[in-house]
């Protein structure tokens, strides 16, 4: 904020050097304007005078109209005269009216309407907040000052949540989906209610966690909240059947992963306790095997070096951007054959068995780059379900 100020103070002297430039050009003119200029003056500190005074209580409404009457009166005494001094005077006062007023008016202004409070807010995340509360504060200041940010009300919501405030949660999470209706967001709000409502399911978090699933079946607060509601009403097929979705697509090393097998556990130990039929395991995804044989064109020998890096890497014909798998090799290793699967994938949730068609890829980074180079090889389209070798020669630079 100090540089906010400091420039700010700037530029208030260089609006005032404009302001003030008649004024200081009439330095030598007559007296008599030269008096007016200073009766204004007096009249603003007057002015300034009688409104501290009425603040501290010292002076009552009507006193206070009476005062600045009564100093008005006193100004226009002063500056009677020929009417042609009467113009020359104000048009020397109206330069310093102006100099005095329109820099405090555009303070006022900016302060209530400017983005100087925003800048502040910037300043605080620019540093780690020491506690839950203290980023508590930040946040709901500011939603205050972007109430439309889905994002704000999201994380704010969240917070209230890790702090059992599950009410203002729930508020919070309305706010983001009257904003935006994304899946998470739904989930996240029916998941507050849930708890608002002393765990009991009711239509409207029925209708919220199906809206959160059609637009995307793999939302996992939904399936994990779907999975509780069912477990409470002693639904355990059911809640197997949500748990075992949600297990699906949770990252092999997330941490809640061993409570939720836990929870699947208890439900198949209730079901068999009651003599009922077990649900299936879950058909594991067919393995994926893809045989890539690379190889660098003959007139590229003396244009590249061992060290430089090479990419072989399988992106979905439709689908993320990111590759699915990916092997870094280098170009002393060329030509060579490899095979990319599931267990090359970058993220656990994309993987190539989920993709029935893929586009193969080989890239030479002299600066080690995988989304960038010198050389590549045309891309190839395959089928994930293809047990053939697939070729592919480095021989075409990359723009």
């Amino acid at each position: 904020m100090i540089e906010l100020w400091f420039a700010a103070g700037l530029l208030l002297l260089v609006a005032m050097a404009f302001l003030l430039i008649p004024v200081l050009r009439g330095r030598k003119a007559q007296a008599e304007e030269d008096r007016t200029a200073l009766n204004v003056a007096l009249y603003q500190e007057r002015l300034v005078e009688l409104q501290a005074q009425h603040a501290s209580g010292a002076l009552t409404a009507e006193q206070l109209q009476a005062g600045q009457a009564e100093a008005g009166r006193e100004l226009l005494d002063d500056t009677e005269g020929a009417a042609g001094e009467r113009v020359a005077s104000l048009g020397r006062a109206l330069p310093l009216l102006a100099a005095v007023l329109v820099p405090l008016l555009g303070l006022g202004l900016y302060l209530h309407w400017g983005a100087s409070d925003k800048l502040a807010l910037v300043e605080q995340f620019a540093q780690a907040p020491k506690s839950v509360a203290e980023m508590t504060a930040r946040l709901e200041q500011t939603v205050k000052l972007q109430p439309d940010s889905a994002e704000a009300w999201y994380f704010l919501g969240r917070t209230y949540m890790a702090q059992s405030r599950p009410a203002d949660a729930a508020k919070a999470f309305e706010t983001a989906v009257g904003l935006t209706r994304q899946p998470e967001l739904l989930g996240q709000w029916a998941q507050a209610l849930y708890f608002v409502g002393n765990k009991q399911w009711s239509a409207q978090l029925q209708s919220l966690t199906d809206e959160a699933l059609q637009g995307d079946p793999e939302e996992i607060t939904s399936l994990g909240l779907l999975g509780i509601a069912a477990f409470e009403e002693q639904r355990f097929k059911e809640a197997v059947g949500y748990w075992r979705r949600l297990l699906a697509v949770l990252p092999a090393a997330d941490p809640s992963r061993a409570a939720l097998q836990s929870g699947i556990d208890r439900a198949l130990e209730q079901l068999a306790g009651k003599g009922e039929t077990l649900p299936d395991e879950p058909a594991a995804a067919a393995s994926v095997q893809l045989k890539v044989r690379v190889e660098l064109a003959a007139k590229l020998q003396d244009q590249v070096q061992p060290g430089d890096s090479v990419f072989i890497f399988a992106k979905a014909s439709a689908g993320p951007p990111m590759p699915l798998a990916v092997k870094r090799l280098s170009v002393a290793d060329l030509p060579v054959e490899v095979t990319l699967a599931d267990s090359d994938a970058m993220l656990p949730q994309l993987k190539l068995s989920g993709f029935p068609q893929v586009q193969l890829q080989a890239r030479i980074s002299r600066a080690g780059n995988a989304s960038a180079g010198e050389w590549v090889a045309p891309a190839r389209t395959v089928a994930t379900s293809s047990s053939e070798l697939q070729q592919l020669t480095i021989d075409s630079p990359e723009h």
